[in-house]
């Protein structure tokens, strides 16, 4: 007579990450879902570029570094901002162009700041920011520090000389950086041609004898174990590394851009909501008994409420006074 064999206990420690990563999924689901309502109502206005469905991206990636690494980014960055321990309240706040921002009201959406999280910024110029990556892993690397720096940045900046040059210098001097490509499959960089999965970014690294991996990018797992491995390779002998993370935006490149836009259909949208990483990281969950309906009840009510306290805040918080337009410059 043979009996049943015990499912093997899901480990305590991967459960905890798990749901932490669950619940920085969504913040970031419900902060955006608000961002868009809000400027939909004229309360935000310039540019603002939705992270929604590339939520395991942020978690996942940052979950693997230390408080004192360093975090830069592109345009479409609230959501890293978020994970890194930027409040909800500064961050929406930011984006309503109010003085209580984490920029003080003069980023907004694409320029959301705070150097005590060591998150060095949003930047709007596609690929920009990437040579600033390499400066920062430079600076890591003269003062004998063994801090990494994780550099986001999309598809279409692979097109930008800057890019290149600047992972030729990471390789050429074993600089501690990450560059994570978020590979959501459209390069908006490039007159909306697109770009999709087959770009094969990782096919740059062996250009600069760099290692690269191709990751899962709507599994925050996945993500964050690829991470992982960057980070020791970096911290152990400044080795850089390239992540090619393919993910998929369910949303317009940004407001201005219609839901699906004319360069995908709304069934290919369908399909890939499908593979939405919230609900795999849910199912997950489930699986190993960590989670049941009514946790995941009680956690999405704490995040909503998190997120309506945010609107309020910035609802109600102050415009930036007319002296903080002679702030920040530089002077001869």
């Amino acid at each position: 007579m043979t009996s049943a064999t015990a499912q093997p206990k899901a480990d305590q420690t991967q459960v905890e990450l798990a749901r932490r990563m669950l619940r920085q999924m969504l913040l970031i689901r419900r902060f955006e879902e608000k961002a868009a309502e809000a400027y939909a109502l004229g309360k935000i206005g310039g540019f603002c570029h939705l992270y929604i469905g590339q939520e395991a991206v942020a978690a996942g990636s940052l979950a693997a570094l230390r408080l004192d690494d360093y975090v830069i980014s592109s345009y479409r960055e609230h959501g890293q901002a978020l994970v890194r321990g930027v409040p909800a309240k500064a961050a929406m706040a930011e984006l309503y162009g109010k003085a209580t921002g984490c920029s003080k009201g003069k980023g907004g959406s694409m320029h959301l700041f705070d150097a005590a999280k060591r998150f060095m910024g949003g930047h709007g110029i596609v690929g920009g920011h990437v040579p600033l990556a390499t400066g920062i892993g430079f600076a890591i690397k003269y003062q004998g520090g063994d801090q990494v720096c994780l550099c986001y940045f999309g598809e279409a900046a692979v097109n930008i000389g800057a890019f290149h040059e600047a992972l030729n210098m990471a390789s050429v001097y074993h600089l501690p950086v990450i560059f994570c490509c978020e590979n959501n499959r459209y390069g908006m960089g490039t007159a909306f041609e697109r770009v999709a999965a087959v770009t094969d970014v990782v096919e740059h690294a062996c250009s600069y004898d760099m290692a690269a991996e191709l990751v899962n990018g709507m599994d925050a797992l996945a993500v964050y174990a690829a991470t992982q491995r960057a980070v020791e390779r970096a911290r152990q002998g400044g080795h850089p590394t390239l992540l090619e993370v393919r993910t998929y935006r369910f949303m317009g490149h940004s407001m201005s851009d219609p839901l699906h836009g004319v360069y995908r259909t709304k069934d290919e949208v369908e399909e890939q909501k499908k593979r939405d990483p919230i609900t795999q990281l849910v199912a997950k969950l489930k699986d190993d008994a960590a989670l049941d309906q009514a946790g995941l009840d009680a956690l999405d009510a704490e995040v909503r409420a998190e997120v309506e306290d945010a609107v309020k805040f910035a609802d109600e918080s102050p415009d930036p006074e007319p002296a903080e337009l002679f702030t920040h410059v530089l002077s001869d």
